[in-house]
């Protein structure tokens, strides 16, 4: 059985530029955890990421860009590459912000609503573009979690198979910022039947969920793939160390 290497994804959600973490994607029950969006994301890469995983909150609720200045600021205090979503939904803001350094864009809203977007940024930027599904018990949500639509998740992947995606980012809403565990059950089901690798999301509280979570990507057909995890409060809260995760992982 192949030892699977997992990516950890530290997350850094942006509002009104401060690093903050929502319960269950509310804007109005968020913990701020720094005002300074660069200096901890010099701590994550400090501690070994390879990774780091953004969130422009103000921007998927307003539909463009708000908290550009934290970004920057996070782009100028690291080397390692950065993936980024929220508020991105036409062509020029995917250009501008690979244009600007962040390595590969997040797109979500935008997924569906507007698949042709999806298919036309994967064929302009291999490698560079990754599709956001954000679920509320199995229905894709849109607008910053404001609105959910009536497509499955699985149906909005599978519109992308053959588009050149370079990972699925897959959330569970409801149990983002919450503490509960991972919802590995429907992640893997998602895995199962797509090929595009797939980044868990929302939920994490301990090793153990790291540990769960590596064990089904290490039991996993070779068709399928869980790239990696990210994780935000419970490495805020001290709830998970660091440097146990990403021995435990790989990376």
């Amino acid at each position: 059985m192949p030892d699977r290497r997992l990516t950890l994804y530290p997350a850094i959600d942006l509002k009104d530029g401060a690093c903050v973490r929502l319960r269950r994607g509310v804007m109005t029950d968020a913990t701020v955890y720094s005002d300074d969006p660069g200096a901890q994301a010099r701590v994550w890469e400090a501690a070994g990421c390879r990774w780091l995983h953004v969130v422009d909150l103000d921007g998927a609720f307003a539909g463009h860009a708000v908290n550009a200045e934290a970004v920057g600021a996070i782009l100028a205090a690291v080397r390692i590459p950065v993936q980024l979503g929220g508020g991105i939904r036409d062509h020029a803001g995917i250009e501008r912000w690979l244009a600007t350094g962040i390595s590969r864009v997040i797109l979500g809203s935008v997924a569906a609503k507007s698949p042709a977007l999806v298919r036309e940024a994967c064929r302009a930027h291999p490698g560079r573009i990754a599709v956001g599904i954000d679920a509320r018990e199995g229905w894709v949500a849109t607008e910053g979690w404001a609105e959910t639509s009536s497509m499955r998740a699985l149906d909005l992947a599978l519109r992308f198979e053959d588009a050149g995606t370079a990972a699925i980012i897959y959330t569970d809403i409801g149990r983002d910022g919450m503490l509960s565990g991972l919802n590995l059950e429907q992640t893997l089901d998602l895995a199962f039947q797509i090929s595009t690798p797939v980044i868990a999301s929302g939920g994490v509280a301990g090793l153990a969920d790291l540990a769960a979570l590596k064990r089904a990507a290490a039991q996993a057909g070779e068709g399928t793939l869980i790239e990696g995890v990210i994780v935000g409060r419970a490495l805020y809260d001290g709830r998970i160390d660091l440097a146990a995760a990403l021995e435990l992982l790989g990376g």
